[in-house]
């Protein structure tokens, strides 16, 4: 094999082919790199660079580095420049101010140009290997991944996703979870940045497409388009309503993403430390929408007002509470689900309003109850915060 200037060209691509392999970067890239190295090596030892250019050709097994000199009558400066006499002594056409490349391969590196090329080459290696990781999970966003929790930090965690470190900052986190190093979580990633330390993965725990995709993961029948969801309330770590709807008569959307003996939603809330999941019949009639929205309470009618997009729902007098729940929990739900204002009124309180009754001053039929949703399980209320305007798929 070829030697060039002291350069082992045998030893020399054959690690580069490594770097490649175990780095997972491009050869293109790592010549590139090399070649970068090479006039940075040269700058230190001579003091240019802009007459100066450097080449690998990984065929004929070569590395090469040319000064570019002009051609001149009078040499002033023999780094960038030579004589006529000179210039035709490698190609008789030459003429002056013609510009010459002269091979000036760096045989007689010292240590520190050597060394120079070695720090830059590092440099260049990993600015592309952050590259090549950042591509890789930029298309990740809005996935789930499985990450580990690597410490805890001023509240904000620090997970290990593959090749990458993730952040779950403090507005990220589900409430009633307290994370500890080695557990192992399911993520939601929101956004992938470049940063001075390389990419960065933001990650949340919160948001409802955690929901969304961890039944993804469970239910066949949505990754095949049969079963679609169709919106998505949640207040993380305390409660989900889920609307979802099929496209085959013969499918049943809410007991496919419940499954058999309960196993798939099982599984999500385990994922999700227990947080409850109600999971609704969605339809495109509003006011049997919101009477499954309001599960687990029981329905007796919605009177809806398409102008401003609210509706009264009245309920027994029994289940004003359930409908409601603690400090209006469910209704708040019920409400960002199907995004209609919800009024919800026990059926003595309708009887006693105003507006509730005909021109004779009788309160109207009351219909009878509609049928309650299908739900799992059937939750006990529990106490929650508020919820922000944006916490829906």
């Amino acid at each position: 094999m070829a030697n060039n200037g002291g350069i082992d060209s045998a030893e020399f691509f054959g690690a580069l082919d490594l770097l490649s392999k175990e780095r997972r970067i491009n050869k293109d890239v790592l010549y590139t790199a090399i070649e970068s190295a090479l006039i940075s090596a040269y700058k230190k030892s001579f003091g240019k660079t802009s007459n100066v250019r450097a080449t690998i050709d990984p065929q004929k097994g070569q590395v090469e580095v040319f000064s570019r000199k002009t051609v001149v009558e009078e040499v002033s400066d023999p780094l960038c420049e030579m004589t006529l006499e000179e210039a035709r002594a490698i190609r008789p056409q030459y003429e002056l101010g013609d510009l010459v490349e002269v091979a000036v391969t760096p045989k007689n590196f010292g240590r520190i140009a050597a060394q120079t090329a070695k720090q830059v080459v590092v440099q260049h290696l990993r600015e592309a290997e952050r590259g090549v990781i950042y591509e890789e999970y930029s298309q990740k966003e809005n996935e789930i991944l499985t990450a580990i929790v690597q410490r805890v930090e001023d509240k904000r965690v620090f997970v290990e996703i593959g090749h990458i470190e993730g952040v779950l900052e403090p507005n990220q986190q589900m409430p009633t979870e307290e994370l500890k190093p080695d557990d192992r979580i399911k993520v939601y990633v929101l956004e992938v940045s470049r940063s001075g330390r390389g990419p960065q993965i933001f990650v949340s725990r919160t948001h409802p497409g955690l929901v969304k995709r961890l039944f993804e993961l469970e239910v066949p029948e949505i990754v095949s388009g049969v079963v679609q969801i169709k919106t998505i309330a949640r207040e993380a770590g305390f409660r989900t309503k889920m609307a979802v709807v099929s496209t085959d008569p013969l499918i049943d959307a809410v007991g496919s993403c419940v499954g058999p003996r309960g196993m798939r939603v099982e599984n999500v809330v385990n994922e999700l430390k227990t947080e409850k999941i109600d999971i609704i019949k969605w339809s495109n009639d509003p006011a049997e929408f919101i009477a499954n929205a309001l599960n687990p309470a029981r329905v007796i009618g919605v009177y809806v007002s398409d102008t401003e997009k609210s509706a009264r729902v009245i309920v027994p007098d029994n289940q004003l509470s359930l409908a409601i729940g603690k400090e209006g929990q469910n209704a708040r739900l019920a409400a960002k689900l199907t995004g209609w204002k919800i009024d919800i009124k026990s059926q003595s309180q309708a009887a006693e309003m105003t507006d509730m009754v005909d021109e004779n001053g009788n309160a109207p039929e009351v219909p009878a109850p509609m049928e309650a949703p299908a739900m799992y399980p059937a939750f006990a209320e529990t106490e929650v915060p508020a919820m922000d305007e944006d916490d829906t798929l």
